[in-house]
Parts: structure tokens; sequence; C-alpha cells
């Protein structure tokens, strides 16, 4: 049991990861565009050292469509998070009522029919 939540830990540490290289560089746009890119790039390395293993242990208990969609779910949670917190956005009802959508489909992906 516990070695199928290692999976889920490596995605959100991932995840983590992904959104600072993906979206971090918002807050400083007055950087040259280069250095957001080198910089961007070197944290999706580290994202990739966590996301890669992930996939790997995790399909021995989940199917990869289960493993992308629990990586979706996952990358939504953290970058609402980072949303609020780190860019200082406001959270909507219409991204509360998409996420739970997307929920939905997490659903209907585990669900043993």
């Amino acid at each position: 049991m516990l070695r199928q939540l290692l999976p889920i830990l490596l995605l959100t540490i991932s995840n983590i990861f992904m959104t600072f290289a993906w979206y971090g560089h918002l807050r400083y746009k007055g950087s040259a565009l280069w250095i957001v890119i080198l910089v961007s790039w070197g944290i999706a390395f580290l994202e990739y050292c966590f996301q890669v293993p992930a996939n790997r242990i995790g399909h021995e208990y989940f199917s990869a469509a289960q493993l992308k969609t629990m990586q979706e779910a996952i990358t939504l949670v953290v970058f609402s998070v980072f949303s609020v917190l780190y860019l200082k956005e406001d959270f909507q009802w219409n991204h509360l009522v998409g996420f739970a959508l997307i929920i939905l489909a997490v659903f209907f992906i585990f669900k043993k029919w």
C-alpha cells in the first residue's frame, strides 16, 4: 500500500517543480527572456527527476491513463495553491466548477466497470 502512495508523492513534488518552471518567472517580467528560459529549464530538469520515477514505479500499480489522470489532478491542486499564494491571483468560482468536473473525470478513469 505504501509503495502505491509513492508515485502520488513523487508526482506532487514533480508538479511543484513543474509549476515553478512554467509559471514562476511571471513574477520576474523584467528579467531577460533567455535567463528565465535557462532557469526554467534547470527547474524542469529537477521536475523530471521526480516525474520519471513516479511513472516508472506507478505503472506497476496503475495504467498509463490512470497515471496521466492522477498527474493532471495533482497539477490542478498544486497550480491552484501556487497561483493564490505565489502569484497572488484570486481563486474564482468557475475554477472550482472546472476542477470539480475534472474530479468527475478522475472518478470515471479509476472506477472499475
